[in-house]
């Protein structure tokens, strides 16, 4: 199987992106367990666009539609994600599907690997001030999941950092978690880009808590980003 027809499959399941990445980009990133690349050389990376009028209603928090319907998008992304790792174990490559959301260590807030890592290292967006992958089609209005594979699939670039000087998030923040830091490839740490604490404790004990709503989540930095609120036709081979 080439990288065309997966991605082709992939978009036929419900993804509106899809990219490759060279796992030789994400040697020593932090994973669960600390084996979990071994064994796979490419990483497929997942996006399911959010609903525009649903962010576009968000204020300085959540909404109760946002939380249920955050939750249908990593259901739909569970299912692509299932979905393209039996295909390419049909074909005859290994597959491992990870989930779109699962949080192995509550207080690190850390799952098997970093989604968004992937996505950057796999042409999907770029890794913007919040730490978020922001796409050149949606911004960061994007949920992700990852299929890691050993097929021998061409892998995608990643995209330059277009950023730039911009600071809404971090102006936008309700948290005020956000630095304000830019950077041309990936933070060394997610400790160069935010007050990670802040956030962690405003959507824990705050957003949470909220009626209708009972994850933490916030959505804000997602709402105000420029690239998110630009319309774009997808481009063939996205």
């Amino acid at each position: 199987m080439d990288a065309a027809s997966l991605k082709n499959a992939a978009r036929s399941f419900g993804a509106a992106q899809v990219g490759v990445a060279d796992l030789a980009l994400l040697r020593g990133i932090a994973t669960e367990p600390a084996d979990l690349l071994d064994g796979f050389s490419r990483a497929v990376s997942l996006a399911v666009p959010l609903s525009g009028p649903i962010m576009d209603a968000l204020g300085d928090k959540p909404t109760p539609l946002y939380a249920r319907h955050y939750l249908m998008v990593n259901g739909l992304l569970d299912d692509i994600a299932l979905r393209v790792g039996l295909m390419l174990q049909e074909s005859g490559a290994r597959s491992l599907p990870l989930p779109a959301s699962q949080v192995l260590d509550p207080v690190a807030w850390t799952s098997y690997l970093s989604h968004k890592a992937v996505a950057v290292a796999a042409g999907v967006g770029w890794q913007g001030k919040s730490l978020l992958t922001v796409s050149p089609l949606f911004g960061p209005r994007i949920r992700l999941a990852t299929v890691l594979t050993d097929a021998p699939l061409a892998p995608d670039k990643p995209l330059k950092n277009r950023c730039g000087s911009c600071d809404k998030c971090a102006q936008a923040c309700p948290a005020g978690a956000i630095k304000n830091v830019n950077t041309g490839w990936h933070y060394a740490s997610r400790d160069e880009a935010l007050h990670f604490e802040r956030c962690a404790v405003k959507v824990t004990t705050e957003f949470a808590a909220l009626p209708g709503v009972g994850h933490p989540i916030c959505g804000v930095c997602v709402r105000v980003c420029p690239f998110g609120a630009r319309k774009k036709k997808i481009a063939p081979g996205n």
